[in-house]
């Protein structure tokens, strides 16, 4: 089976990384419910989810609470509004300051900023909670949402594995099914809790299942307009996933 695959393989990053479990986020989502039971079923007892709220909707942590009542996994909530507050403050009374010097921003920019600011957040506290008890930090990043880039660089994207990475978002359901995720949670519109209303497919342009579609058979599977904008994301989100160039000497 292909929980049991992944299982076994997330056992052997941690054996070779001497951890002594996983830890990971909490969104409410059927990526981190699934990641959630991948990484009991490698480490039974040594998985440990945080849910993080910020300015966050009430029902994805409901959600994430579900998830992990219906596994018996252990869960930590750290709120981070108070958090988001301050540093959004202070970024904001610098940047006022860097538009004095030609630095000038603009509202949507800065809304994509303020919201990013979230997952890097999310991010320093599961590394912090990880590194001090020895855990790995695994991610719920899925092969959809990697190809396109959607996710935030050093926020959701800094993680130390993604045991999910090569599966589609549809295969990510399947898998959700075998592993008894609910199923409020695997029928819950996909959302990376940015701001209110906020829907992936809504941000992205086009649905999970034409951008399996390009994924799996290519770009003349989809309108020429979906595959133009499927093509647009993959490339400018190329620096995500890969490492920072290095300069010549």
């Amino acid at each position: 089976m292909r929980s049991e695959r992944i299982a076994a393989w997330l056992r052997q990053q941690a054996d070779a990384a001497s951890a002594r479990g996983f830890i990971f986020g909490m969104s409410g989502g059927i990526d981190s419910a699934v990641v959630a039971r991948l990484c009991q079923l490698a480490m039974p007892g040594r998985a440990f989810g945080v849910v993080m709220p910020c300015y966050s909707n009430p029902q994805d942590e409901a959600d994430a609470m579900l998830a992990a009542e219906a596994s018996g996994l252990p869960l930590a909530r750290v709120d981070l509004s108070s958090a988001y507050d301050a540093i959004v403050m202070d970024i904001d009374a610098a940047s006022a300051e860097g538009a004095r010097h030609g630095f000038d921003t603009d509202a949507a920019r800065v809304k994509m900023a303020h919201a990013n600011v979230k997952p890097r957040l999310r991010m320093t506290t599961l590394y912090t909670m990880g590194t001090a008890a020895g855990l790995l930090v695994v991610g719920t990043g899925n092969r959809s949402e990697i190809a396109i880039g959607y996710y935030t660089k050093y926020g959701d994207g800094g993680v130390d594995l993604l045991p999910i990475g090569a599966l589609v978002k549809r295969e990510v359901r399947e898998l959700a099914v075998e592993l008894n995720v609910p199923e409020p949670i695997i029928s819950k519109p996909p959302s990376a809790g940015l701001w209110t209303g906020q829907t992936d497919e809504g941000e992205m342009g086009f649905t999970y299942d034409e951008l399996e579609r390009f994924l799996d058979s290519g770009p003349d599977s989809v309108a020429p307009e979906t595959a133009a904008r499927i093509q647009h994301l993959i490339d400018i989100s190329a620096h995500k996933r890969a490492l920072p160039p290095v300069g010549p000497r």
